[in-house]
C-alpha cells in the first residue's frame, strides 16, 4: 500500500477519534453546566421557601401575641365587673332582698349560613316582562299603529310602513309579506276605527311571531333526557354566560337540580362569573384549574359529573370568539362528540344581543352552521327599535325564539311569550 495512503487513512483516524473525544468532553462539560444551574435554582428556591416560612413564623407569632393582649385586657375587664358586682351584692345585704335573680348571660352570636336565594317563578317573570315592553320607550308597534289609523293610507303611507318594519329589523322578506297581508285586510284599508286596526295588525303579528310553535325547552318536554344536557353558544358580548347564570336560575325556580360546564377557556373571567352565579342559587360548577384548557375535557368533565349527580340539567358555556370559522366549527364539534360520549345533547341555544339587530344575523348563521342548533335566546330584547329580530332571526335560522331577556336584574330572563310580545308592542 501507498505511503501517502496510509498517512491518510491514519490521519482521518486521528481526527475522528479526536472528534469523538471532543464529542464526549462537550457533553459532559454541558451536563456539569446544567447540574450547576439546577443546584443554583435549588438553592435560590429552598432560601425563598425558608424567607417566606420565617416571614409567616412571624405573622403567627404577632397574631398570637394580639391574642393573647385581647385576652389579658378581657380578663382584666372581667375581673372589674366581678369586683364591682361584689360592691353592689354587698350593698344590697344590708337592704331589701332583691326581687328577680340576675339574667344569664346571653350566648354568643353564631354567624348564620350565606342563604341561598330563592329564583322568581316563570309565570311572575312573564308578566313582569310584559309590563316592561308595554312601558319601553317607542316599541315599532306603536310606530306601525299611528300609520295605520289614519283614513285612506297613501301609497306614501304604506312606504312608510314598510320602512318602520325594516328599521325594527323584521327583516325585507317579511316586511314585505306582512304589508301586503295588511293592504289586503279590509279591517284596515277601509275606514275603520282604532279598535279594529288594532286588532288586524295584532293577528298579523302573531302570525310573524308564530303562535302555535312549540318553544319549550328539551329539558321541560315529557320523556326529557336525564341530565338534559343544553350547550350555550355565541359570540363574546352577547351575554353568554350571564345567560347560562340566568337559566340556571330558571331551571332552579322550577325544583330542577342543575349542573353547570364552564367550558369557555378562552375568556379568563368566565368561570369566575358562572361560580358567583352558581354560588347563589347553590349550583356546582365544572371548570378547569389552569385558563387556556381544553375546553372539552372541561365538557367531559362536567358531563361525568352530571351524571354521577343524577342531575335534571347540564347547561355547558362556550367560547364565542369568531376570528376563524373553521376553528371554531372544530372545537364546537368537538365539545358536542365528547360531551355525547358521557351524556346525549338535546339542547344547543344560541344567545343573540337583540339590540345589534340585523348585524347579528351573519354570525347567528355561523353558530348554525358549526353545531346545529335547536333554539334562540334573545338577550337585551327592550322592545324598542330592535323588536322585530325575533321575527327575522326565527325566518333566517328555522329555529323557534326560545327565551327573552329585558334587564339586568338576575330573573330577567323568561320564555318567550308570543302573545305578551305583540301585546306587549301594541301597548
Amino acid at each position: 500500500m501507498d505511503t501517502n495512503v496510509i498517512i491518510g487513512i491514519v490521519a482521518v483516524v486521528a481526527i475522528a477519534v479526536l472528534l469523538i473525544a471532543w464529542g464526549v468532553w462537550n457533553d459532559r462539560s454541558r451536563k456539569t453546566a446544567l447540574k450547576q444551574a439546577e443546584d443554583e435554582a435549588k438553592a435560590r428556591a429552598d432560601a425563598r421557601i425558608a424567607a417566606e416560612e420565617a416571614e409567616e413564623r412571624k405573622k403567627q407569632a404577632a397574631a398570637a401575641e394580639s391574642t393573647q393582649a385581647t385576652e389579658r385586657g378581657s380578663q382584666a375587664g372581667q375581673a372589674a365587673s366581678a369586683g364591682k358586682g361584689e360592691e353592689e351584692a354587698s350593698e344590697g345585704a344590708s337592704g331589701a332582698a332583691p326581687s328577680e335573680a340576675p339574667a344569664p348571660a346571653a350566648p354568643a352570636a353564631e354567624v348564620a349560613p350565606k342563604a341561598v336565594e330563592k329564583p322568581e317563578a316563570a309565570g311572575s317573570r312573564i308578566q313582569r316582562l310584559k309590563a316592561k315592553l308595554a312601558n319601553s320607550a317607542n316599541p315599532f308597534g306603536k310606530a306601525l299603529f299611528s300609520i295605520l289609523t289614519k283614513d285612506n293610507l297613501s301609497e306614501s303611507d304604506w312606504e312608510d310602513v314598510e320602512d318602520t318594519l325594516l328599521l325594527a329589523d323584521v327583516g325585507a322578506e317579511a316586511s314585505e309579506q306582512l304589508v301586503d297581508e295588511l293592504r289586503k285586510d279590509a279591517r284596515i284599508t277601509g275606514k275603520a276605527d282604532a279598535a279594529e286596526v288594532r286588532a288586524g295588525l295584532r293577528e298579523k303579528l302573531l302570525d310573524l311571531v308564530g303562535r302555535d310553535t312549540d318553544r319549550r325547552l328539551n329539558a321541560n318536554k315529557p320523556g326529557a333526557n336525564k341530565p338534559s344536557v343544553i350547550i350555550m353558544v355565541g359570540v363574546n358580548g352577547t351575554g353568554k354566560t350571564t345567560t347560562a347564570g340566568k337559566l340556571a336560575r330558571l331551571f332552579v325556580s322550577e325544583d330542577k337540580q342543575v349542573v353547570m360546564g364552564a367550558a369557555d377557556t378562552f375568556r379568563a373571567a368566565a368561570a369566575d362569573q358562572l361560580e358567583t352565579w352558581g354560588a347563589k342559587v347553590n349550583v356546582p360548577v365544572v371548570r378547569s384549574d389552569k385558563d387556556g384548557a381544553d375546553p372539552a375535557s372541561v365538557a367531559f368533565e362536567a358531563s361525568a359529573k352530571a351524571k354521577e349527580a343524577n342531575a335534571d340539567v347540564l347547561i355547558i358555556d362556550t367560547a364565542g370568539r369568531l376570528q376563524n370559522k373553521a376553528n371554531l366549527m372544530d372545537e364546537l364539534g368537538k365539545i358536542r362528540r365528547v360531551t355525547e360520549k358521557n351524556l346525549p345533547v338535546d339542547e344547543v341555544l344560541l344567545v343573540l344581543d337583540a339590540t345589534t339587530g340585523q348585524n347579528g344575523m351573519t354570525q347567528a348563521k355561523v353558530f348554525a352552521e358549526a353545531i346545529g342548533i335547536t333554539g334562540v335566546v334573545l338577550s337585551k330584547l327592550d322592545g324598542s327599535a330592535k323588536g322585530g329580530i325575533v321575527i327575522s332571526v326565527q325566518k333566517e335560522l328555522g329555529v323557534p325564539v326560545k327565551l327573552v331577556g329585558l334587564g339586568e336584574g338576575p330573573d330577567d330572563l323568561a320564555p318567550f311569550d308570543p302573545e305578551g310580545f305583540v301585546d306587549g308592542i301594541l301597548a
